[in-house]
């Protein structure tokens, strides 16, 4: 393990904690609608996908930004995959909420529709998607009336099973984002129903699936200064259709440049790898 930019870590922790304030005051790109969408999430900082802004009331607004952080190497794959089912294929993201992790997926070159619930609470950030690659309605699932190849149903709403509604619309890919999480003070299930993503209809076939496992206090545990956080893992599942079930699972950049949050990310691994290090050396750290 190369622990050398640790060396740097008390310039990046004051530059961290400076885009970290920003966004808390509203005054970072990302809270500005009229900006394009590159320059919005330019600098956003992991802390801020994981923890929604202080002031948020969650009685009557969604996350901040996202339930979660998003890795590019993930958007570019489900891209990948979604451009062997047709030519020119289309995305529709389910209950997209401001359309944030939607506009990522564009952002690799497919065509992606978000459908936004009426009587969802909006994000705190209510838009925050890409106006020149993802077009954006507000309507029912239940009315949704134009064809799509590819359905995204990322971190369906809680003891919510929108599976049947997605199989209406015979999609070739069905892909899944989700935790099976349950909250230990309700016993509710963070995202969906353990029916929603699992058990489809045979013709369906799971095709990839891969998870990413939040360590619990991951940023506190380097910086004190910031929140504790729970153990969280999120789970992506892609389901093909009978007729793609052999669509090629490689083929593909993998080392395409990250997200900004993913340097932060990268940094703050590599300090607790460095810590645990320390701690099996029997170092108090």
């Amino acid at each position: 393990m190369n622990f050398e930019p640790l060396r740097e870590m008390e310039t990046f922790s004051n530059e961290m904690f400076t885009r970290i304030v920003s966004v808390q005051q509203k005054e970072h790109p990302a809270w500005n609608a009229a900006l394009l969408f590159a320059e919005r999430i330019k600098g956003l900082p992991l802390f801020n996908l994981i923890f929604s802004n202080p002031d948020r009331n969650a009685a009557t607004t969604g996350p901040t930004i996202s339930h979660y952080y998003p890795l590019r190497a993930e958007m570019r794959k489900i891209a990948h995959y979604a451009r062997q089912v047709a030519d020119q294929p289309t995305v529709c993201d389910l209950r997209c909420g401001n359309g944030f992790i939607g506009s990522l997926l564009a952002n690799e070159g497919v065509r992606v529709t978000g459908v936004r619930e009426p009587s969802a609470k909006p994000n705190q950030i209510p838009d925050f998607y890409d106006p020149l690659r993802y077009e954006m309605r507000t309507l029912p699932l239940t009315d949704i009336n134009f064809p799509f190849d590819v359905a995204l149903s990322s971190w369906m709403p809680s003891e919510i099973n929108d599976t049947p509604l997605i199989l209406q619309h015979s999609p070739k890919l069905i892909v899944y984002i989700h935790t099976d999480h349950v909250d230990a003070s309700s016993g509710r299930r963070q995202t969906g129903t353990a029916e929603a993503f699992a058990n489809l209809p045979a013709g369906y076939k799971l095709i990839d699936q891969w998870s990413i496992t939040r360590a619990q206090d991951m940023m506190y545990d380097v910086w004190p200064e910031l929140s504790a956080s729970i153990e969280e893992t999120r789970h992506v599942k892609i389901y093909a259709d009978t007729p793609y079930h052999g669509i090629n699972l490689r083929g593909y950049a993998e080392t395409a440049k990250g997200y900004d949050w993913e340097q932060e990310l990268e940094m703050t691994l590599l300090a607790l790898e460095a810590k645990a290090m320390l701690r099996a050396r029997g170092v108090a750290v």
